[in-house]
């Protein structure tokens, strides 16, 4: 995607393969920097930290970590520690365990001098295959939202198509293109006049911060909004669709999204307006049916919400205490949508409902070969 006219993705390996960059998520929308990751225990900071975030994103972050940490050492108790650590840094998104089983189970059966090469290749395979799932997922959604658009009354055809989302699930979450944003870059370049409402996302703001800093960099029309607005503009007529996207989704289609989704989706439930869920089929945990007893929720520092980072008036990047002292928080950082309050769910297979055989339909294939 586009920053400052030049195009970009998320991650990609430096000269000589024996590094990996990535684009520092915690440095914006301020500063726009690099980093440069060299070792397992590297990727996995990042990752833990939120140098790197979006599930798509982290999945191939820690594929690329354990190519890292083969080219160290390529053996059976390297590969299996590296394995452990890169899995344990976030509990929720399901796609960092099958990125890590995938690279795992490719390098496993080969020599050891073999193994580092068949990672990288393997790593870069899923980076280039999520690219285009994205895409893919871009094109369904748009044909949802020219849909949408065209059915609205006469009266309101010259209005913008409005469409609410929540955390960030663009090309920042992924490698490029995003789940729910990219059915908006597809409408976008294709002359639908879009305007995007982005939730702030507390306590990390990824919607303020990360969503805003994407959409604006590629020109669609945006505006940021407290995360408790949704459901007023709902009741005013002012969102035409909701499109999010999702960290773990269970094979019954209920949705594992950034804490505050689900209130959306009761709200949108509420006023009649359609709720998209956008995911990969990494994303699918087949294994789980209930995604409130099965999935577990990561619960993160407490800092995130008595603290807050921005930019100061001299320009300096600083954190603020917004809590006063001795007051607790609580930092549960997903919540979970059931799939009753799910209109669709797109995948870069198509539209399904959010039902499991909904879901069968569209990955078939894969389910027969298990």
């Amino acid at each position: 995607m586009n920053i400052d006219g030049q195009a970009w993705r998320t991650i990609g390996l430096e000269e000589g393969g024996r590094s990996v960059w990535v684009i520092d998520q915690t440095q914006l929308p301020h500063r726009f920097t690099t980093r440069s990751i060299s070792s397992a225990d590297e990727a996995a900071e990042a990752i833990a930290t939120m140098v790197v975030r979006g599930a798509p994103l982290i999945g191939v972050t820690g594929a690329y970590g354990l190519m890292l940490a083969l080219q160290v050492d390529p053996s059976d108790a390297s590969l299996a520690a590296a394995f452990d650590q890169l899995n344990a840094t976030r509990p929720t998104a399901v796609n960092l365990r099958w990125a890590l089983e995938r690279v795992r189970a490719k390098v496993a059966p080969l020599p050891l001098e073999q193994r580092a090469e068949a990672a990288q290749a393997e790593a870069g395979a899923i980076a280039d295959e999520d690219v285009a799932m994205c895409e893919a997922i871009g094109d369904h959604g748009l044909a949802i939202f020219q849909e949408l658009a065209a059915a609205r009354p006469a009266e309101r055809q010259l209005e913008p198509f409005n469409v609410l989302t929540h955390c960030n699930a663009g090309w920042l979450a992924t490698v490029d293109w995003g789940t729910a944003l990219a059915p908006i870059y597809k409408a976008h370049r294709a002359g639908l006049n879009i305007h995007v409402w982005v939730d702030e996302t507390r306590p990390r703001n990824q919607g303020a911060s990360l969503t805003a800093y994407e959409l604006g960099r590629e020109g669609v029309p945006h505006t940021v909004i407290v995360d408790n607005a949704g459901g007023h503009l709902m009741q005013l007529g002012q969102v035409d669709a909701v499109i999010v996207g999702t960290d773990r989704t269970t094979r019954t289609g209920d949705v594992c999204n950034k804490i505050g989704t689900y209130l959306k989706a009761l709200a949108a439930h509420d006023n009649g307006v359609p709720f998209y869920v956008a995911l990969p089929a990494s994303t699918i945990d087949w294994s789980i049916a209930d995604g409130v007893a099965g999935i577990p929720i990561e619960a993160r520092s407490a800092l995130e919400v008595t603290h807050l980072q921005g930019r100061a008036p001299d320009g300096a990047i600083t954190t603020v205490q917004l809590t006063p002292d001795g007051s607790p928080g609580f930092n549960p950082a997903f919540d979970v949508t059931p799939a009753r309050l799910v209109t669709a769910l797109i995948t870069e297979r198509g539209v399904a409902p959010a039902t499991e055989e909904g879901l069968k339909a569209l990955y078939a294939e894969p389910l027969a070969a298990q």
